[in-house]
Formats: structure tokens, sequence, C-alpha cells
């Protein structure tokens, strides 16, 4: 009897396999691997194989066509999946389409081709960017001022900056590390790399990739950064034929009306800022939240909320939110946080945190492109230094942080059709 029973069930079991129709990647809290999940959806792009985003639906859940070879890849990756017949998945879709929910669904095309800037010799765990990248198995190329000079941007469908100076000040970290030997290194090759060039001074090498980048966002590039390569990036397009830069990073003193050459019009995310003109200080100009906010933040309040946007009308933000809560952990960086103040009328704000008057997650347009920036150093590690280990994603892999970066990530494979506003 008993054999036969086992028997019954393992006939179920395949003719169940054999009528299945869909598998769907929940992103709610019942997913074990957030993180994994990304990679999988992304490899399965890769395979040329169809794909779609459920926006609103279970934290923003995946969901594929049924094929054994990606339910075998989910086991592996461990990432838990849901095999539903056409009847089940079909009932999902209605749920979807009804008016009165905010849901939608996105189909997403092709794999995007990932890059990733940033110089040789820096390991994947240098910044959050990379170490996911890693973690998810999505592939990336890295990419420095050679390739972005050399034309090469045009070969990417989106572009991640992280910590990184584009005002030639090398990260502002005179003061505390002048005379440490990796900042040393850091001088020399910068300098080699502007002599090879052509370009008299790092500040001059910067802009001009700076200028690169802006080129590629304004032909339809994604741009995606954080920490010091959101607002060093936005300072140095503003700074454009201003020296700023004081002479223990160039050479010669900085303009001394320098705040008022600045042309904030250049910028994508800020204006009316202050810079800051003592090389002394650990801050690039007043747009950074992070020593107002000292005094007060700490782990236990430090939180951001983001905001909920329509699936059916406002499909951008949407996806790059989705995720399975709206309170995310707050973390330092070298550029925390953008003080509201300072951010331009046209940015749209998806993500702050009201008791510091802070933006932590911002996002715009320019030309036919996007960019996104994002405060902060690394989700999952408060208070990130230099030197600190690498953060170990096997015990982080449902970080909320962390899905705004895959989030950005994913995005660009969305068909056009849905990411226009």
């Amino acid at each position: 009897m008993r054999k036969l029973l086992f028997f019954i069930a393992l006939t179920f079991f395949f003719l169940a396999k054999m009528s299945a129709a869909w598998l769907l990647i929940p992103m709610d809290e019942s997913q074990q691997n957030h993180l994994k999940a990304y990679g999988i959806t992304f490899w399965v792009l890769q395979q040329e194989r169809e794909a779609y985003w459920l926006l609103n639906y279970r934290g923003g859940s995946f969901s594929v066509p049924y094929d054994s070879r990606i339910e075998e890849e989910c086991l592996v990756r461990g990432v838990s999946y849901e095999v539903l017949p056409e009847a089940a998945y079909s009932a999902i879709l209605n749920r979807i389409a009804d008016p009165e929910s905010n849901t939608d669904l996105v189909k997403l095309e092709k794999a995007p081709r990932i890059a990733v800037y940033s110089p040789d010799g820096k390991q994947p765990w240098d910044d959050a960017v990379t170490l996911v990248l890693t973690y998810a198995e999505i592939p990336y190329d890295r990419i420095y001022d050679d390739e972005v000079l050399m034309d090469k941007l045009p070969g990417y469908d989106w572009l991640h900056l992280h910590h990184e100076d584009f005002t030639g000040q090398y990260g502002r970290f005179y003061a505390s590390y002048r005379n440490a030997p990796w900042y040393r290194e850091e001088v020399r090759n910068a300098e080699a790399m502007a002599a090879r060039h052509g370009f008299s001074k790092v500040s001059e090498l910067k802009l001009a990739v700076a200028k690169k980048i802006r080129d590629f966002v304004a032909g339809g590039g994604y741009l995606f950064a954080m920490c010091s390569a959101t607002d060093s990036y936005d300072i140095a397009l503003a700074a454009d034929g201003v020296d700023i830069c004081a002479s223990v990073f160039d050479g010669d003193p900085a303009d001394p009306d320098a705040q008022n050459k600045i042309d904030y019009s250049k910028g994508f995310a800020f204006e009316d800022y202050k810079l800051s003109m003592n090389p002394y200080e650990y801050e690039f100009s007043s747009i950074d939240a992070t020593q107002s906010r000292s005094k007060v933040a700490n782990p236990k309040n430090d939180y951001f909320t983001l905001f909920e946007y329509s699936a059916k009308w406002d499909p951008i933000p949407t996806m790059l939110t989705q995720n399975h809560t709206r309170t995310i952990k707050g973390f330092y960086g070298q550029t925390t946080a953008f003080i509201k103040n300072y951010l331009k009328s046209s940015v749209l704000v998806m993500g702050e945190a009201k008791n510091f008057n802070e933006a932590r997650y911002i996002h715009g347009e320019f030309g036919y492109g996007m960019w996104t920036f994002y405060g902060g150093h690394d989700p999952e590690d408060y208070r990130h230094y230099i030197g600190d280990p690498p953060t170990d994603l096997d015990l982080h892999p449902n970080s909320p942080g962390y899905r705004l970066i895959l989030n950005n990530v994913l995005f660009p494979a969305a068909s056009k059709k849905k990411r226009k506003t």
C-alpha cells in the first residue's frame, strides 16, 4: 500500500511538471536569496529567453516560461521559485492588469552590456556594485580613463561610477592620508595617466572623462553612481574651465573667484551649493550631508524611506524602487546623502530621510539617457573605512539596500516602450 501511494504521488508530481507553463521567482519575504534572483533573471536574458518583471507584485517578482534548465539553475544558486500551470499564471496576470491594482507587467528584452569605471588593481569588493555583481553572477567589464577617452562607452548600455573623484583632488584624502603609500601611488598613477593623454593636470583629465560620460548619457546611456562619484562628478561638470583645486593637488592655487564662476546648469543634479576650498577638509561642497548628520544619526535611527509610484503610469521610478520593504537602513560613505536644498527642481527623489532633510536615492534624465545617484558606500556596512574587509553577502542575501543597486542593473533590459514617460 505504501509503495502504491508513493507511486501515485510521484505520478502527480511528474504530471504537474509536464503541465507547468511558467516559473515564478517571488521577490517578497518568501525569497531566500533576493540578490541571486536578479542574477538568475539576467542569466535567462543571456540565453535569449523571455523574462518579465511583475512590478509591485510580491516585491517585484520575475517570471519566465517554464524550462527545466532554469529550474535547475535556481536550485544551484539557492533561489526560491514556484512552478505554475497556465491557469494560475493567467490569474496573476489578470490581477496585475486590473486598473484598480497598482501593478504592471514589463517585458525584459535583452541582457544589458555593463561597464564599471574602475582602475586596474581594484578588487571586486572595493565598491558595493562590483561586489554585488560578482555575488549575483552578473558579468561586467572594467573600464577606466583609457577606454573612456578612446570612445569605448557607446558599446555599453549601463555605466557605474563609485568611489571616484572627478574634480582631480584625489578624494580629498590629503589631510589624513597624504603620506600613505596607497595615496602616493594613486597620485603617481593619475598624473601618469594625465600626461599620457596630453593633459597637464589630473583635474583636466578627469573633466575630459566626465564630459565623455555626459555624452554617453545624452546619447541614451544609463549612468548609476554611488558615494563620491555622485557630487564630485556634478561639481566637475559645473566647474568646467575653473580651477577649484588647491596647490597641494595640482601645483598652483585655486581661482579665488571659483565659487562665482561655476555654472550649475552644466551639472545633472545639484545647484546653489558652496564649494569647499579648504584642502584639509574631507568634503567637496555643501551638497553632502555627512557632517551635518553625524551628531544626530546612529544605526538605531538611521533609515530612509522609498516612495511608492504608480506602476502603470510611472514605470521608471517603480522599477527602480522595487523591494520587499519601503524602509531601508542608512549607511555612510564619503558622500552619504544629498541635502535637499541643493537639488535641482527636475530631480526626482525616490528615497529620503525626512528626519535629516536628506535625499538618499535620486533620479533624472539627460538628453536621451538617464542617471541615478545613490548616497553612501556599502548598504550593509554602516561606516566603511579604508582597509576594512569586504562585506560577506552570503550574510545579507536579502539586503533591501543592495536590491536598489540591482534594480538599476536590470532596468536597461526593460522594454523601451515601458521606459518612456
